[in-house]
């Protein structure tokens, strides 16, 4: 019998958030013989470099923006011409329906992974029609849809995965220090966030005056890019906090970065489950966080504290009652890597997905 094809679809230009999650689970079912995967992406995608040796082919569509009339018919036609088992959609930006509409114009089942905790409009709910199962990378978005009306029947929670191996590391202080010009006395708060406006910068900007009255040495440090950034670059020198405030770009070196941070903050107004803090997680960090979304899945009393969203006064008082505790910072830590290494493994997100595929396959061939 021949293996079953997959085709993930995975539109995303850069290898963060949901296109590491689909890079972690190419190479994981690369190990299983009854499945041969093939990756779409779009020109100029981090993705397709790094899963070439994880998947059977690598097929690159041109996509110029979310609704490209043009994706659609030739996205048929690369179904018709690789005549997969099934189709799994990984990613919006207008790939969730077309992808959707595709598959179900030639009857071929699909799945569908939702990693964002936005509401859905009434358009928005018609496209979970077009697949056999929705995944969701976090309880609290299984629960939006089901309130959405998608059938519970059709939705599996699959939360996402970190390497948790990769972060536990120890800090390279003096590194560290001369990498971003701080002090040796700096306490640093991470952001680990693309500089987009659900992620909520703007409120740590509005804590951090009353933050450095109480902790002088305090220096915040965003790691991401996005649109956002000139703005919020604007406000930090407005406020005076310029010399405070750094802003580090987009990093490959997390691994290095995260187990020097004294603190990881994510003050989001809404995500999906938060991956950047399964990955501080696993380094060993302290998590200031919201209770948006999925966060509370990720961070609870044990590693963390959370507050409510979009509230600068409750996260001056949480930044500041941890940084002024140094050992309860060192205990979340160290509770918050065996929390990510007990639920959130890649091992775990591999079988989850390949539980789902097998389930829609089945059922498919008993229709045939």
């Amino acid at each position: 019998m021949r293996p079953r094809r997959i085709l993930h679809i995975e539109t995303g230009r850069h290898l963060y958030g949901g296109a590491q999650q689909v890079l972690y689970l190419l190479e994981g079912l690369q190990q299983d013989a009854t499945l041969e995967n093939h990756l779409l992406c779009v020109a100029d995608s981090a993705i397709a470099a790094a899963a070439q040796p994880f998947c059977q082919q690598l097929h690159i569509l041109p996509m110029r923006g979310e609704w490209d009339l043009r994706f659609y018919p030739r996205l048929k036609t690369l179904l018709r011409t690789l005549r997969p088992d099934l189709v799994h959609v990984h990613s919006r930006r207008g790939a969730d329906w077309w992808g959707g509409l595709a598959a179900r114009a030639l009857g071929i089942p699909a799945v569908l992974s939702r990693r964002v905790d936005h509401p859905e409009t009434a358009l928005s709910r018609y496209k979970y029609r077009f697949y056999a199962r929705t995944i969701t990378i976090s309880r609290a978005i299984y629960q939006i849809l089901q309130d959405a009306g998608v059938a519970p029947q059709r939705l599996v929670c699959v939360p996402s995965a970190v390497d948790t191996t990769r972060y536990q590391q120890p800090c390279e202080r003096d590194w560290f220090l001369r990498e971003f010009n701080l002090p040796e006395t700096a306490l640093c708060l991470g952001v680990i966030a693309q500089l987009i406006e659900r992620k909520g910068h703007r409120h740590l900007l509005a804590a951090l005056p009353e933050i450095l009255r109480a902790h002088p040495d305090a220096y915040a440090l965003f790691f991401g890019q996005g649109p956002l950034a000139h703005t919020l670059q604007a406000q930090a020198t407005a406020q005076g906090l310029n010399q405070r405030i750094i802003f580090a770009g987009f990093r490959q070196d997390l691994q290095k970065i995260l187990p020097c941070l004294d603190l990881v903050v994510h003050p989001a107004d809404k995500e999906g489950l938060g991956v950047a803090l399964l990955q501080a997680a696993s380094a060993g960090c302290a998590i200031v966080a919201t209770e948006a979304g999925g966060l509370p899945e990720v961070v609870g009393a044990d590693n963390g504290l959370l507050i409510p969203p979009a509230n600068p006064h409750a996260l001056v008082h949480a930044v500041n009652t941890l940084l002024a505790d140094p050992p309860r910072r060192t205990a979340m830590g160290q509770r918050g890597r065996q929390h990510v290494s007990e639920h959130f493994s890649i091992t775990a997100m591999v079988a989850g997905n390949r539980a789902v595929y097998q389930a829609v396959l089945t059922k498919q061939s008993c229709n045939d």
